[in-house]
């Protein structure tokens, strides 16, 4: 079994200002549910975590919660959400009340938008934390290289909270061994936590027009490194990802990438630390074979 726990749908009609950038015209075009279903099947994926999409307004909530109820394959969606808003509780409960609102598995805020690496540290941000804790639901970094300290600092100001880093903090994997450099003690400091997951997701985006597998292998293996298989996750980042590459070649390029691992340890990447971290269990019980020994 296979869990991609981070792609997106959009229609741009609808609120996406950051898709008129001129280099994003590829993925400037609606992406739907019945779409996804295609390329699942192409990759013999089995379900899906969906993630907000960068609208940053609660109706996209709402329309992928409901989603969520109607697609099979969408597991669990991650939302949207201020995490600097004065009111987080009153949010989740309004989610939670929507149709597909059992479906709400973590909500996400665009911290890599804030000018300031260490927005992660602001009172307003650190309440809002506590409270997504204290709902239960997890909360996605998708944040720059340069914001991973601030993020190592709030995952130990608030234990009870599970992190996921979204495509690793985008280290510049374009920038080979000098991007190595400058992201490894930073990703370390915050895959000391442990209530810390991340996503091997969005890296050939990083990678540059011209990649390869050898480019992402050094940037999974210090992934492995630090954070072990039982707390990393696929991703296919779908549809950004086909700025570089198609959906299934997205998975072949990290298998590619992966060292040599064990039965359970690939298991864990391509599904068990999905599982755990979203709470999928009850909805993938019929679908998870016994775990390899």
């Amino acid at each position: 079994m296979i869990i991609d726990a981070h792609h997106h749908l959009w229609r741009p009609e609808r609120g996406y200002a950051w898709l008129d950038a001129p280099e994003l015209a590829a993925i400037r075009r609606p992406f739907t549910p019945a779409d996804l279903t295609i390329e699942l099947t192409a990759a013999g994926v089995t379900g899906t975590v969906l993630v907000e999409g960068g609208r940053c307004h609660p109706d996209e909530a709402a329309e992928f919660l409901g989603h969520a109820a109607d697609t099979a394959s969408i597991l669990a969606v991650v939302a949207w959400l201020d995490v600097a808003d004065d009111d987080v509780p009153a949010t989740v409960e309004w989610y939670r009340r929507l149709r597909g609102g059992e479906f709400l598995a973590g909500v996400r805020s665009q911290v890599q938008g804030e000018a300031d690496p260490d927005y992660l540290d602001r009172p307003d941000v650190r309440r809002g934390l506590a409270a997504l804790a204290t709902a239960g639901l997890a909360f996605d970094l998708v944040i720059r290289a340069d914001q991973l300290p601030a993020a190592a600092r709030a995952a130990r100001a608030v234990p009870q909270l599970r992190f996921v880093l979204d495509h690793l903090g985008k280290p510049r994997i374009d920038e080979g061994t000098a991007g190595l450099r400058s992201w490894r003690g930073p990703l370390a400091a915050l895959a000391a936590n442990p209530n810390v997951t991340a996503k091997l997701s969005g890296l050939v985006t990083e990678a540059g027009p011209d990649w390869s597998p050898d480019d992402l292998r050094p940037f999974v293996e210090v992934a492995i490194a630090e954070f072990g298989a039982e707390r990393l996750m696929f991703g296919s980042d779908w549809p950004v990802c086909l700025l570089r590459s198609d959906y299934p070649g997205v998975l072949r390029a990290l298998t590619a990438a992966l060292p040599p691992l064990s039965a359970r340890e690939r298991h864990e990447i391509l599904a068990g630390t999905a599982v755990r971290t979203y709470r999928l269990a009850p909805r993938v019980a019929h679908l998870v074979p016994a775990q390899p020994a």
